[in-house]
């Protein structure tokens, strides 16, 4: 094969299917994989059913912050807590690309995005306030954190607020080349200021000469495990299916999930639903 392109749309998406994803990794093929995996996680960022660019949840503060990374051998690049941006994988590409840095956070991010030409995007949707008004009715009486939070929590485990998709992702292999790019609208309930895994290198993305791989799923734990570079450090060792296995087995019931290519073999495993779609070429 020439190439091969895998996307997740989120771990943990309840009644999601492969229709969802829309034949996302066939429209987004390209000579390039760095090319490939942008095209695929910025049509899911366009998409509102995902949680990523528009369709991002509202944060306990009323903001939307986004998180984006992107990754080649050798080069990372990647935006945390950006605001008011259609597609933070563009500006986090861009980070990589155009300047001497890894990563740009906050006002830097934001100030980056506009000077390299982004324009001002609102990206609340109908569906987003409808879930951040039934948290703050909800949470409006309760004194302290503790109760905020354990009331949230139960919204969301009663169905009665919709949980949030998680992240989107795609790694690609083509032409003898990696790359990898994730991106978020963030978790709920969530802090204002809040980083998970996915602008961390080796945490929700890595990719290096002998493979790529994107996480999805519970961002602290993803991050104190370092999931995506234990991954790729074990490419070679076993068939790659059984790999991903394995570590997503050593989240002990944390919700996870990874999408993986290495030179012979691609993968994917979670311990939730994951919609996932797939294309050789």
């Amino acid at each position: 094969m020439s190439g091969v392109i895998i996307v997740h749309g989120g771990v943990g998406a309840k009644g999601r299917s492969l229709e969802d994803m829309n034949g996302v990794a066939s429209k987004s093929k390209d000579d390039d994989p760095l090319k490939t995996v942008v095209n695929a996680v910025r049509y899911m960022e366009d998409d509102q059913r995902f949680n990523a660019g528009t369709g991002s949840v509202i944060r306990i503060d009323g903001s939307i912050q986004m998180d984006a990374a992107v990754a080649i051998p050798g080069s990372f690049g990647s935006v945390i807590n950006i605001e008011r941006v259609k597609n933070p994988v563009l500006v986090a590409l861009d980070v990589m690309e155009k300047t001497p840095h890894i990563a740009l956070a906050g006002s830097g991010a934001i100030d980056f995005a506009r000077r390299s030409g982004y324009p001002d995007y609102d990206p609340v949707t109908e569906k987003a306030r409808v879930a951040y008004k039934k948290m703050v009715d909800a949470i409006k009486d309760k004194t302290n954190s503790e109760e905020r939070y354990s009331t949230i929590k139960k919204l969301i485990d009663d169905g009665l607020v919709e949980e949030p998709h998680d992240t989107v992702g795609a790694v690609a292999y083509v032409n003898g080349k990696f790359a990898a790019a994730v991106s978020t609208g963030g978790a709920s309930p969530m802090m204002p200021g809040r980083v998970g895994d996915v602008p961390l290198i080796g945490a929700g993305i890595y990719c290096g000469l002998n493979g790529a791989v994107v996480a999805t799923g519970l961002g602290e734990e993803i991050a104190k495990k370092l999931l995506c570079y234990r991954i790729y450090s074990r490419i070679g060792e076993e068939p790659l299916n059984r790999i991903l296995m394995e570590e997503i087995d050593n989240m002990e019931g944390k919700l996870a999930g990874v999408i993986a290519v290495s030179r012979n073999e691609y993968g994917f495993f979670s311990n939730g639903a994951m919609p996932i779609d797939t294309t050789q070429f």
